[in-house]
């Protein structure tokens, strides 16, 4: 008997099934997301057997006492990269599946191949690649100076073909590069479908579960930097990885947004060399370098990426408006916010922004996300607007409320200990936070704890 065919439209950004085209979403609420897909019926015996199967339980499922579970947390494997280690929260968990994703060309197949060097060590790792020959992998380990026996290389694109060489080979890791090109025959659905994505994952999942194998696999992205598929794919996974960063700068930041073993609060650094990816131990003085002296707009910030302190330089740039409506730009801090400490400074201090441009911009690609970089902010601001630059040696923290005040930040004593290791000697921060810092060992240090916004901008004058 013929296969009967049924046409169906599925939303790309979560999965969803129509019977026909809508223009918004009614799950996800994204709007132009669905595609016309053909869906095969099976034949009236193979519903009549599947109907068969239905009525056969497979059995009871293993339960076991929460006191007979191992919970051994030691059990990680070290990747070679520190900086990888601690987005990861401290290694590789056995059984894991860790989804990695970023921009064409950031370097999500170079990070992966290099760890294969230490981790080809004491493990045997497959490297499923559906985008490259094993000439261009070859090549590309050359470069890289990767050279080892236990590293094992399978081009495909087949997902139930991966699955079998899993099962034959018994590698002690695998790798998928990438999840968008692989596929399953038994659907009719394009190659990077929803359908596609979402079943193949879930198969990998289950075979990393079963067989505690961790298994990374690499994602592509869409146009507004997601991850391209359905958005159950990064709920399948334990770990969600985000590359970050200009192909036309070499600094990389590695941001943990999902760990279901460790925190999401750690970053990465790595430099992009020839050579491939380099580790930046200590990211605040390669966000420093090469900061100008004695030039207005310029503040030094410190923020907390997870548990380390990290010191950016941020700049503000002030005009005069040649337009009727002044123009706000911002790179690195979000745009709402910039408006929010432009109104505090009108209103509360007596700065008037109202027909010139401006412009901030973060030095590095960093993103500052937390709101202690408010007072840096808005002291470049108006040491540009005033042309008084801020002197070198100061470092500014501290979140504005809306009445003007500086209101308390977390983990002081840890950003002002970073300052101070760097040659920072006097930090404005919140009067709150001040008196309780412990400065017995560091002798030159000048705090100056500021309770509003005013008083901040008097003591950069």
């Amino acid at each position: 008997m013929a296969v009967k065919v049924k046409t169906v439209f599925v939303c790309n950004e979560c999965g969803y099934e129509s019977p026909k085209w809508q223009g918004k979403c009614p799950e996800c609420n994204e709007w132009n997301t669905f595609v016309e897909q053909v869906k095969a019926q099976p034949t009236t015996a193979a519903a009549k057997k599947a109907s068969a199967n239905l009525l056969t339980t497979p059995g009871p499922a293993q339960v076991l006492n929460l006191g007979e579970i191992s919970a051994d947390e030691g059990i990680r494997h070290n990747t070679g990269m520190t900086e990888l280690n601690r987005v990861l929260g401290g290694g590789i968990v056995p059984g894991s599946v860790v989804l990695i994703s970023g921009d064409p060309g950031i370097g999500k197949s170079t990070l992966l191949l290099q760890i294969c060097q230490q981790l080809c060590m004491g493990m045997r790792v497959l490297y499923v690649s559906g985008e490259e020959s094993m000439r261009q992998l070859k090549l590309r380990a050359i470069r890289l100076g990767v050279s080892t026996e236990n590293l094992l290389i399978s081009c495909t694109t087949d997902t139930l073909t991966v699955i079998d060489t899993i099962e034959s080979v018994k590698p002690d890791m695998v790798i998928i590069d990438s999840i968008q090109t692989m596929n399953l025959s038994s659907l009719s659905s394009s190659t990077g479908s929803v359908s596609q994505v979402r079943e193949s994952t879930q198969l990998f999942v289950r075979e990393a579960k079963e067989n505690d194998i961790p298994i990374f696999i690499v994602g592509h992205v869409n146009k507004d930097g997601a991850i391209a598929g359905p958005k159950v794919l990064e709920h399948m996974v334990d770990t969600v990885l985000y590359f970050e960063g200009e192909r036309s700068l070499s600094y990389r930041i590695l941001r943990a947004v999902k760990n279901r073993f460790g925190s999401t609060n750690e970053i990465g650094v790595f430099e992009m060399g020839e050579d491939g990816l380099r580790e930046v131990e200590n990211p605040s003085l390669m966000l420093l370098s090469g900061r100008p002296g004695m030039v207005s707009g310029t503040c030094v910030s410190c923020v907390m990426e997870g548990t380390r302190p990290i010191l950016a330089e941020v700049q503000a740039l002030v005009s005069k408006t040649a337009f009727g409506t002044p123009r706000r730009m911002s790179t690195g801090f979000d745009y709402n916010r910039t408006s929010l400490m432009l109104a505090v400074l009108e209103k509360r201090v007596g700065y008037f922004f109202g027909n010139i441009d401006t412009y901030i911009n973060v030095v590095g690609g960093l993103r500052l996300d937390e709101p202690a970089a408010d007072l840096p902010v808005a002291l470049a601001l108006v040491s540009n607007l005033l042309d008084k630059p801020i002197d070198e040696s100061i470092v500014a923290f501290g979140e504005i409320g809306l009445a003007g005040e500086i209101r308390a930040v977390g983990q002081a004593q840890s950003r002002v200990n970073e300052a101070y290791r760097l040659g920072f000697h006097k930090i404005i921060l919140p009067h709150s936070c001040a008196v309780q810092i412990r400065t017995a060992e560091m002798p030159q240090l000048d705090l100056v704890g500021v309770k509003s916004l005013s008083q901040a901008i008097h003591a950069i004058k």
